[in-house]
């Protein structure tokens, strides 16, 4: 059995979007709901957070040092946090109650990320959002694939010749054959989870092609081999994990950002460490992080429309 240990009790409301800088040796994730992104070095357990005008979903590394591409709740961004410089890039279905989720660039350099439906208090999410892609050249296109109600569980094969996907309420994790010229194929179930009381969340990929997935409302994260068959567990003492990644020098630890939404007082009280960031180590390595490799300070071009 592994068993998460808690490395920092952050008190996230949503934590999410966790990725390892290595130039850095530093870890970056986001508190959605507090619209605050963090960062944390192990090696001496610094912590600093940078406020930012709206919420912030899931971001990338860039390949231009000090910059960050942010997924921010209604748009697109260019962020230097040392300098608290924001360039926006531009807006993302603006004409829908939907805001931006997960996200993660591909091995081109190119960054991948869908969004999730926000319905008025007490209604159902519906599947109305989309999966896009930020090219290099800061083109904005729809990807073809399903519609979704939340978007996650976005993560390429160590070859980035497979992009894995998911809309939780369905609880299948997808994935797609995808080319490096950006074509996809056909979307195939890789991981059927209609058994389970929670959904899947956030995934990253190991350098030997499994993935894992933290699954909300399970107190886990679960590795897939790359077949689809179940290989193994991490154990959490809370019930709502949500993504994972490979950080450290040697990538070889797995960090894990939880989250304290919707929790009520006294599930607070049986979880303390609701919203924390844990740390386990799985005994296999991670792959590196792919950077965006659009430049800030350039012009953005007009976004393509949208495939349907």
């Amino acid at each position: 059995m592994l068993q998460a240990r808690p490395v920092l009790a952050a008190g996230n409301q949503l934590g999410e979007g966790v990725l390892w800088c290595p130039r850095e040796q530093a870890l970056y994730w986001t508190d959605i709901h507090a619209a605050t992104l963090w960062r944390y070095t192990p090696h001496d357990g610094g912590t600093r957070q940078w406020p930012l005008p709206e919420r912030l979903a899931s971001f990338a590394l860039c390949e231009t040092n000090g910059w960050l591409l942010l997924g921010l709740a209604s748009r697109l961004a260019f962020f230097h946090p040392e300098r608290g410089e924001l360039q926006p890039i531009v807006a993302v279905e603006a004409d829908l109650p939907t805001r931006l989720n997960d996200g993660v660039c591909d091995r081109q350099g190119r960054f991948v990320f869908g969004t999730l439906h926000e319905p008025p208090d007490g209604e159902s999410r519906l599947p109305i959002g989309g999966f896009y892609r930020l090219n290099a050249d800061l083109v904005l296109e729809r990807l073809p694939l399903p519609a979704v109600a939340i978007s996650n569980s976005l993560a390429f094969s160590p070859d980035s010749a497979t992009l894995y996907f998911c809309d939780s309420p369905t609880r299948r994790i997808h994935c797609c054959d995808y080319r490096a010229d950006g074509s996809l194929g056909p979307a195939r179930t890789f991981v059927d989870l209609a058994g389970i009381e929670g959904e899947p969340d956030g995934s990253t990929v190991d350098a030997d092609g499994g993935l894992w997935n933290a699954q909300w409302g399970m107190s886990r994260v679960v590795r897939y081999r790359r077949d689809g068959s179940e290989d193994s567990i991490v154990h959490l003492p809370t019930r709502q994990p949500t993504r994972a990644a490979f950080g450290g020098p040697a990538l070889d630890t797995l960090y894990i950002t939880s989250a304290r939404d919707g929790l009520s007082a006294d599930g607070l009280r049986a979880e303390p460490l609701a919203g924390a960031l844990f740390a386990v180590d799985v005994g296999v390595c991670g792959v590196g992080e792919a950077r965006f490799a659009g430049a800030p300070g350039r012009v953005p071009q007009t976004p393509s429309a949208p495939s349907p």
